[in-house]
């Protein structure tokens, strides 16, 4: 079993939505994941807009958080200065404010490896110039 995993938001969208197209391959692979996955108040919030229009969406991310499945160990405001230098080194891909805050979660929790549909994490470096560890499809995918 995998441990300490950053979660971004496309897996979070997919596992919630049945219908979505990456459904059966974050289920897998959250299979073999021991809770709790991390993640960042960023990325809760942009998962709570993608699902507003299914019924118990943003309640299903919320319950994820209070059942331990998922933690929120990032504090915007003590990386500001960390996150505005990603947000700038990155600002032609461009990087969303989540994707920052996953990228300094992946320098702030080393071993950790990112479970992501998103390919600019091919790109996105740790630490300035470290491949972040990920946990996505083939590389034929492009977001």
């Amino acid at each position: 079993m995998k441990t300490s995993v950053v979660i971004d938001t496309g897996p979070l969208v997919a596992f919630l939505n049945r219908r979505d197209t990456w459904h059966g391959w974050v289920k897998k692979q959250l299979s073999e994941i021991e809770p709790p996955l991390l993640t960042c108040e960023s990325v809760i919030s942009e998962v709570c807009f993608l699902l507003r229009k299914i019924q118990e969406g943003p309640a299903a991310i919320l319950e994820l958080l209070e059942r331990g499945l998922m933690t929120v160990p990032f504090r915007l405001e003590n990386e500001i200065s960390s996150i505005r230098k990603l947000m700038k080194r990155y600002r032609d891909v461009p990087i969303s404010l989540a994707d920052a805050c996953l990228v300094r979660m992946a320098e702030q929790h080393g071993e950790s490896e990112v479970l992501t549909l998103d390919s600019d994490f091919r790109i996105y470096r740790k630490h300035g110039r470290q491949i972040i560890p990920t946990i996505m499809p083939d590389q034929n995918f492009k977001m």
